[in-house]
């Protein structure tokens, strides 16, 4: 269990913890000389066998306020330092805001330095503690009265966090790991360094981990948790990494990164889709307000942008987006707090919803309804991804991206795969993607591709059927190629679909000109089998003297031949060259007489028995090659198949 102090300056935090402990957590000589202090420290006393207890002690000054909110990550539990003469301060009231706001509920308070006043005014604080409690999380709490200076207190206060601590369930590590970096520095004879609270997931010694947001890989040479040698570490933490690799050093990261397990790729990311809560004392929020936020360990400039209005009012929530001017890393439930842009006066904070948002339609009330269920996971804990598979399922007719819900929440695909399943959903996995629908979207999905066949066979009604590519674009194109041809493969699979070659078709369509098309077919073949061996091209078609009148587009008896060439009446042997099917067996029967006579087929021969130019020659001859017929050999060529062309 750790335990995060918090209070007001000079209110007696340090001391009381090295009544408890034993340990200065004031490590800075600047700490000692002004005794102040400044950075957070870390205490880790012994306490039994299979009992981990550590405290964070905190700055209490408002100079130091980043420092404070950065302290309190990773904090189980909340000791409330209030001194006896002085009273509830400012930054009582200022810590125990930002401690709301990071999700901290659970914990005690110390009134300190109780030696100094008499009864009286214990009893006036305790009452001001009560009110100033009233309405939070740690409403209610206990509070013990201590002195540092004479020891009054401090061992029921010490069996009252060590009974705590016993209590305290172990949490399981959950995701991939994730730590905070709050201090970095070379040490000799090991290199680079970085301490912090591990957010999620485990790290042992030997693993490959991802700094970011630089992306830069290293490997975990050795470890300390609590302080100690050890092996491996996990979520909650303080740990620190010896870090190994090319390009690793004092300059690869800074106070604020993050150091996450190599399988965690996580782009920079500069926009969060957040849920805002703003104080009760804090001025109205306008939208694109210019902030500070405050962000695991990571301090960054930027604006918040609200999604449902144009202002969120005092004690008021509200779906927004952090955007950021640095990059950052963040997973669904981060908590954050924002301050005014000249860091003075704590404004709210929230929790991250989305690290990845759409750049358009973020107002769109489906896009907000998605947003409203992360809330709703987030507020639990440990996380539950449920509502928002509820709502995805329900309400989402492309599906859920399950890849991309899992690393936004630092969890398995395969255990949203199962979560799924067990709220009647199914999920469609390919190497590129994993998706998941309710039966209904999938049916719906299911006959918009039969519709958009339908429509394409009306519409083009020579062709075969519809490429499955362009099917699944014309049909679904807000889905991965991928997940359409999955149900594509399914319609096939029920005698929905037919399949011809890289077509389909509904069962029973026949290819056929529309009676348009036929008629100019039946104008055109006469021109091109009457020339035989060397047909008009298209643009000779249409010069011929009744189609130059009628001022035929030559686009349009391109496709009408083009037609004609899937429906077999014709071959296209170049792009605007198209012979009739019994031209073309009189052509390959003059290549196998030629190759029975020389043993071999050769360009200049071909074209003399053709009559043609030696380029339209060619031409065939590589036709020949590319359906299979001939095979080439230098400038000369052998058959292949024979039985092609009777």
């Amino acid at each position: 269990m750790i335990i995060g102090t918090a209070g007001h300056v000079d209110h007696g935090k340090t001391a009381l913890i090295r009544c408890l402990t034993g340990i200065d957590t004031d490590r800075l000589k600047e700490e000692k000389a002004r005794g102040l202090t400044i950075e957070p420290g870390f205490a880790y006393p012994a306490v039994a066998d299979g009992i981990e207890l550590g405290f964070v002690d905190v700055p209490g000054h408002v100079r130091f306020l980043h420092h404070m909110v950065a302290g309190s990550a990773g904090v189980d539990t909340v000791l409330l330092v209030v001194a006896a003469d002085d009273g509830v301060m400012p930054q009582t009231l200022e810590h125990l805001q930002i401690l709301t706001l990071l999700g901290l509920g659970h914990g005690l308070v110390a009134l300190t330095k109780v030696d100094r006043v008499d009864t009286a005014r214990r009893r006036q604080v305790h009452e001001q503690i009560a009110a100033l409690l009233a309405g939070t999380p740690l409403a209610g709490a206990p509070i013990v009265e201590v002195s540092s200076h004479s020891g009054e207190g401090v061992e029921a206060l010490r069996e009252r966090l060590w009974t705590l601590a016993a209590r305290q369930p172990e949490a399981p590590a959950r995701g991939h790991f994730r730590l905070a970096v709050d201090r970095v520095f070379t040490k000799a004879g090991a290199g680079l360094v970085v301490t912090g609270t591990a957010f999620a997931g485990q790290v042992t010694q030997g693993d490959a981990v991802r700094l970011v947001p630089n992306g830069l890989t290293a490997r975990v040479r050795g470890l300390r948790r609590q302080h100690r040698e050890g092996e491996w570490a996990q979520q909650g933490d303080r740990v620190a990494l010896n870090l190994a690799g090319p390009h690793i050093d004092r300059d690869a990261i800074r106070r604020g990164d993050w150091v996450v397990a190599e399988a965690l790729e996580t782009p920079p990311l500069r926009r969060l889709d957040v849920q805002l809560q703003l104080l009760d004392d804090a001025p109205p929020l306008k939208h694109w307000a210019p902030v500070h936020a405050h962000l695991g360990v990571g301090r960054i400039s930027g604006r918040v942008a609200l999604l449902e209005g144009q202002r969120l009012a005092p004690g008021e929530h509200m779906l927004g987006q952090l955007v950021l001017d640095e990059p950052v890393h963040a997973c669904l439930g981060d908590r954050f707090v924002i301050r005014d842009p000249a860091a003075r006066i704590t404004l709210g904070g929230g929790t991250v919803l989305d690290g990845d948002p759409p750049r358009r339609g973020q107002r769109r009330p489906e896009r907000l309804a998605w947003l409203a269920a992360l809330a709703e996971c987030a507020a639990t804990a440990p996380l539950d991804l449920t509502p928002a598979l509820r709502e995805g399922l329900s309400r989402r007719p492309g599906g859920i991206d399950l890849h991309a819900l899992a690393h936004n929440a630092n969890v398995e695909v395969s255990a949203l795969a199962e979560a799924v399943s067990a709220l009647g959903g199914e999920t469609l996995t390919s190497a590129q993607t994993t998706r998941s629908f309710s039966a209904e979207a999938i049916k719906a999905l299911q006959a918009r591709l039969l519709d958009t066949v339908a429509a394409n066979h009306e519409r083009e009604p020579s062709m075969l059927g519809t490429e499955r590519a362009r099917l699944t674009r014309q049909a679904m194109p807000e889905l991965p190629e991928a997940t359409g041809r999955q149900l594509l493969e399914r319609l096939i699979a029920g005698g929905k679909l037919e399949a011809h070659g890289p077509f389909v078709a509904l069962p029973g369509h026949r290819a056929v000109l529309s009676e348009a098309d036929e008629a100019l077919w039946r104008r055109l073949e006469p021109l091109i089998a009457s020339a035989r061996f060397q047909p008009p091209r298209v643009r000779d078609l249409v010069a011929i003297g009744e189609f130059e009148k009628e001022r035929l587009d030559e686009a349009r008896v391109r496709e009408v031949l083009t037609a004609c060439a899937r429906l077999g009446r014709l071959y296209q042997v170049r792009r605007d060259h198209f012979y009739p099917a019994g031209t073309v067996a009189e052509m390959a029967a003059i290549a196998q007489s030629l190759e029975r006579e020389h043993g071999r087929i050769r360009a200049a021969a071909f074209r003399d028995r053709l009559g043609t130019g030696r380029k339209l020659a060619i031409h065939i001859l590589e036709f020949f090659d590319k359906v299979g017929f001939t095979r080439r050999i230098g400038d000369e060529r052998v058959l292949r198949h024979t039985e092609m062309w009777p």
